[in-house]
């Protein structure tokens, strides 16, 4: 432990592409909350638009670190953290969508502190139980490498008539390459991915997938996982899904898109969805996928680095020179 216990290294994300690491001070939990010491915080593509804009609180929301609350049941324990800050008593709640709670509206990482920094407080019923088979390394990714991909297809399942889809992902970035891991446990056969860059398609390859271009226009899919947020990518899923076939919109993009209603959209039935992170009660399910294709899962933790590095290495990883690097506080307390 550092000498100073009140205070704590924080990276600052400045906006215009600026990262500092800098002194903060170490959170106090308040009522219902626990102190962690983070062990790992895997980078997501979702904190790029912190990186260019800036953060009003500590970024980092893919978290996995030690409960440090004497007499807690969970003291000393390694937890991953569900980011959704949740009522647990409302309608949505009680209906087991924890990450769709409409009492209360908050992310860890984005409305309060995350895990770029030595420690953070947690509500404790974000608190998740990492199995002790799963070291602090990989335990992130059972947030949304696994959990929210594993989720879309969980739910573009309720929709799908055809038990044995076609199926075209679209982006192999962390969470299109968890979505393919996740399709293969699920049992679907021939899989498609469309990505552009060429280490990460042939990660997919390696991992069973059939690569096709990102444009084309060659074949139709009972099921499409748009993983990229790009608009482009978008239009062109409604035109290739084939009728009663089902599109799940993974990726993000916070600029406007226009639907353009022409035949294709409009002479077919088919369904949309938009899915968001998991329900807690998946927690156990994504476990599972972990555990039954660990070397692969391992093999998308490409880097490992300390705290005084992030702002190197996270400008590499928005020129795509890694697919998911992890911010490693091991051996540093």
């Amino acid at each position: 432990m550092r000498s100073n216990e009140s205070m704590m290294q924080a990276a600052d994300f400045r906006g215009n592409e600026e990262i500092h690491v800098v002194a903060a001070p170490r959170p106090e939990p308040a009522a219902n909350e626990v102190l962690l010491r983070v062990a790992s915080t895997a980078l997501c593509g979702s904190d790029f638009k912190l990186w260019r804009g800036g953060a009003e609180f500590i970024a980092g929301h893919e978290i996995a670190g030690w409960v440090e609350q004497p007499g807690h049941r969970l003291h000393g324990k390694l937890c991953a953290v569900y980011i959704p800050e949740h009522c647990g008593s409302c309608a949505t709640c009680l209906q087991g969508m924890t990450q769709s709670c409409l009492t209360v509206s908050s992310l860890i990482g984005w409305n309060r502190h995350g895990g770029y920094a030595e420690f953070l407080t947690v509500p404790e019923n974000c608190l998740l139980e990492v199995p002790e088979d799963i070291d602090e390394t990989l335990a992130p990714l059972l947030l949304d490498t696994i959990g929210t991909s594993a989720h879309a297809l969980r739910e573009a399942a309720r929709h799908l008539r055809n038990s044995s889809p076609t199926v075209l992902v679209m982006g192999a970035g962390p969470v299109g390459l968890g979505v393919l891991l996740a399709a293969h446990a699920l049992g679907y056969g021939s899989i498609d991915v469309s990505e552009p860059n060429t280490e990460r398609a042939e990660l997919a390859r390696e991992f069973g997938a059939n690569i096709v271009p990102t444009a084309s226009t060659e074949k139709r899919y009972d099921l499409i996982v748009e993983c990229s947020g790009n608009h482009a990518a978008r239009d062109l899923a409604i035109h290739l899904v084939l009728p009663a076939g089902v599109i799940v919109l993974v990726g993000e993009n916070a600029k406007p898109w226009v639907i353009n209603e022409d035949k294709v959209f409009r002479r077919k039935d088919f369904t949309m969805t938009r899915t968001f992170y998991f329900p807690k009660s998946e927690f156990a399910e994504n476990v599972a996928l972990l555990r039954a294709d660990r070397a692969r899962y391992a093999r998308l933790v490409d880097d490992r680095f300390a705290l005084a590095d992030l702002p190197r290495k996270f400008a590499d990883f928005a020129s795509g020179k890694s697919i998911k690097p992890i911010l490693s506080f091991a051996g540093e307390q």
